[in-house]
């Protein structure tokens, strides 16, 4: 999903938010119906590699490149034009058009094209109409009618969204702050700047700040299983273990990942739960390379006082990271048979936990059984 571009070039670039918005908005509502929609950062890194600057009015031949480029199956573009808007801004009463065009690159086939026209005030409603267009015509067996999927999806303030919008464009994480914060106030319901503060506090390891904001993300939201992995690590944190195992276990419910299952051990193990093994388990099976899922498994297995087993994945953790101290240690332990004691703080507390939530491989597989299943 590319920006789309104003076709009044003689208008200020002060209105550039609201092609991005459109394309904020539409990114959100094809990932949420399970769509796979790349990143705007990977855009944004193709923009740079083929040198073209962002807001400005693309031919067909660059738009078809830039789809090429992100190996996208179709490639969504197009325009806006706001009418009576002077060289710095528009009023809120001025009409505007959005327009977008679908080209299925595969097939070289260009779709139906899809318009909304009306006032800028009401430029919520046109996006989430554009949406919703967009989804009947790539996935129609996944969109419910178009009035109840308006209804699922309520209107945002126009300065909401310019705010969030342009707290995305800014490179400024202190005016990204103030944008973030400035859209949540502006519109309390709308959730994107919820997700964008509570991952801003979460990377100064502001843990309960962090959950604060991670908690309003709404089920819309293409960020709320990030949002809920990522509060179960604020809790986790916090020292609140059994609200850490309620949210990795509704993450893992629907999106079964290495480090949701690895987060959801760790939250057990310190309950001192012996189903943290199982778990440790799985994480290891799917990335057998992580030396993160060997040690964990590993200290539940010497917890269990499973000795021989637990120093063969200490060995396999210092056959992959040969200066890990932490399973010299265990591997020590291990081999003099010495299990748990209370109030050992050299072995107590040393479960690993991942902090980066990677879904996109997940839900590209997701993406690829439904096509086929279609079929």
């Amino acid at each position: 999903m590319l920006p789309l571009f104003n076709t009044d070039e003689a208008q200020s670039s002060n209105l550039d938010w609201i092609g991005e918005s459109a394309a904020e908005t539409i990114h959100e509502s094809l990932s949420t119906a399970g769509l796979l929609v790349l990143a705007r950062e990977d855009r944004a890194e193709v923009y740079r590699r083929l040198s073209l600057r962002a807001g400005v009015v693309l031919t067909k031949a660059s738009v078809i490149k830039i789809g090429e480029t992100l190996d996208a199956g179709e490639v969504i573009f197009g325009s806006y034009k706001v009418d009576g808007a002077d060289s710095s801004t528009a009023n809120l009463q001025s009409n505007i058009r959005l327009t977008v065009y679908v080209i299925d690159l595969k097939k070289m086939h260009e779709m139906p094209v899809i318009e909304q026209y009306g006032p800028l005030n009401n430029l919520s409603q046109m996006q989430m109409k554009l949406a919703w267009g967009l989804l009947n015509q790539l996935a129609p067996d996944r969109v419910p009618g178009e009035t109840e999927f308006l209804l699922e999806r309520p209107p945002v303030r126009v300065d909401a969204m310019e705010s969030y919008v342009r707290g995305l464009m800014s490179p400024n994480p202190e005016q990204k702050t103030k944008l973030f914060t400035q859209a949540v106030k502006l519109d309390d319901h709308f959730s994107p700047p919820n997700f964008q503060l509570g991952r801003m506090q979460f990377q100064k390891k502001d843990y309960k700040g962090a959950g604060a904001w991670l908690a309003k993300v709404t089920r819309n939201d293409s960020h709320y299983m990030e949002a809920n992995f990522l509060l179960g690590i604020c809790r986790y944190y916090e020292g609140d273990f059994d609200g850490a195992i309620q949210q990795f276990r509704m993450v893992a419910a629907e999106v079964p990942l290495n480090e949701v299952y690895n987060d959801l051990g760790a939250a057990l193990s310190r309950k001192d739960d012996n189903a943290a093994l199982g778990n440790f388990v799985k994480a290891l099976e799917g990335d057998e390379g992580d030396p993160d899922y060997w040690f964990n498994t590993g200290y539940a297995l010497w917890k269990q006082r499973q000795f021989e087993q637990a120093a063969q994945h200490f060995r396999a953790v210092l056959d992959r990271s040969r200066n890990d101290q932490d399973a010299t240690t265990m591997l020590g332990r291990c081999l003099k048979m010495e299990g748990p004691r209370p109030g050992d703080t050299r072995s107590e507390g040393r479960e690993r936990i991942k902090t980066t939530f990677e879904d996109s491989a997940f839900r590209q597989l997701q993406a690829e059984l439904k096509g086929k299943g279609a079929k």
